[in-house]
């Protein structure tokens, strides 16, 4: 039984990366086309994930993995002798970078990791903040830090037009989006 479960998640898993990655519109990548290419019935999606914004959400962290892995330039710079803060920097703009330019994708998956995601799940920051700070705030107050850096460069990916119309500030812009970045991480890093 554990075997079948499992062989249904992997089922799923590929089948929402293949629908996502190949898609021009993620409403495209609804429940039934999901389990329709996995060839699975409709409820093991609840079953196995709870619902199919944890499933995509799911899906899109282990593509930004796959892309932050497959990055030289980030690679370098997470490698390299700079400070926490310009590896926070570096790490945020890749970030923010592939979901502009993937933004149906991460616009069907930012509301729910907004509002639903726990808190330990997607903190690949943490590490540079608590480096930051050497020790001069607690794991607690770092992962704290993280969250509200992470949902706030999220949110705004998610609210990308409406930042540009009325704050004039286009984040598909590489120069405007590292100015954001950075200002908004200087902000929290005090």
């Amino acid at each position: 039984m554990k075997r079948d479960i499992d062989r249904t998640k992997k089922q799923l898993l590929e089948a929402t990366e293949k629908l996502m990655t190949g898609c021009s519109d993620p409403s495209e990548v609804t429940s039934r086309a999901i389990t329709q290419e996995a060839g699975v019935n409709l409820a093991m999606i609840n079953y196995c994930f709870g619902s199919r914004e944890k499933l995509l959400a799911q899906v899109f962290d282990g593509l930004m993995k796959k892309a932050m892995t497959a990055e030289p330039k980030l690679k370098a710079a997470m490698s390299s002798q700079l400070p926490p803060r310009e590896k926070l920097i570096e790490l945020h703009i890749f970030m923010m970078s592939l979901m502009l330019k993937n933004t149906g994708i991460a616009k069907a998956v930012t509301k729910y990791i907004l509002l639903e995601r726990d808190l330990i799940t997607g903190m690949d920051s943490l590490p540079f903040v608590i480096q930051h700070y050497c020790g001069k705030k607690t794991d607690e107050e770092c992962r704290l830090i993280t969250f509200q850096l992470t949902s706030l460069n999220e949110l705004a990916v998610l609210k990308y037009e409406e930042i540009k119309q009325n704050c004039g500030i286009d984040l598909a812009e590489p120069r405007q989006l590292r100015q954001f970045v950075t200002e908004n991480i200087t902000r929290f890093l005090i």
